[in-house]
């Protein structure tokens, strides 16, 4: 971590934090992982990856949150993201604010994205954020119990518009919590 890291706020075992250029590589190689990315449509390049990072960062200057980096207290390890995004597609529900989460494959099923994640809600209701969503393919039910766990409740499903009917990814569960 370097001095110009901002903290936004810590668990007892994570920090959530502003991301840093030494978090490229290891972001870059988490979304390559096929682990990590068993309930997305594809792998991402490096180019990819790092106009994902870049899109981050704007919507942290633009907004003053986004998608936190966080890091393991115990050794200062990046392990992945989770945080707040402004939804980039048109449903019923939008505009509105996701919650959503990726860390690494070696921090799966630790209470990671619960814990992170009940710290984020906190952030959001200190912005003046008063609901939230998040959403997933139907088949990620590890990120759905993440979903449970923390408060939100199932108020629907719908089919992806960034992905083909045919998709096993497509149908996608919906989640809300009003802060």
């Amino acid at each position: 971590m370097t001095d110009k890291t901002k903290i936004y706020a810590e668990t007892q075992r994570l920090i959530l934090r502003s991301w840093q250029p030494d978090d490229l590589p290891l972001f870059i190689a988490m979304n390559k992982d096929l682990r990590v990315m068993k309930y997305f449509p594809s792998l991402l390049s490096d180019a990819d990856s790092e106009a994902f990072y870049s899109r981050i960062q704007e919507e942290f200057d633009r907004k003053g949150w986004g998608l936190y980096a966080v890091e393991l207290k115990s050794n200062g390890r990046f392990i992945g993201y989770v945080g707040l995004h402004e939804i980039g597609f048109e449903a019923d529900f939008t505009p509105g604010i996701e919650i959503g989460w990726r860390l690494s494959a070696d921090c799966h099923n630790r209470g990671f994205a619960t814990e992170a994640a009940r710290a984020v809600l906190q952030l959001a209701a200190s912005q003046g954020i008063t609901r939230l969503y998040s959403f997933t393919a139907e088949i990620n039910k590890p990120s759905e119990r993440v979903m449970q766990k923390i408060g939100m409740k199932k108020v629907g499903e719908f089919n992806h518009p960034s992905l083909t009917p045919d998709s096993p990814l497509c149908r996608h569960v919906l989640y809300r919590i009003d802060l």
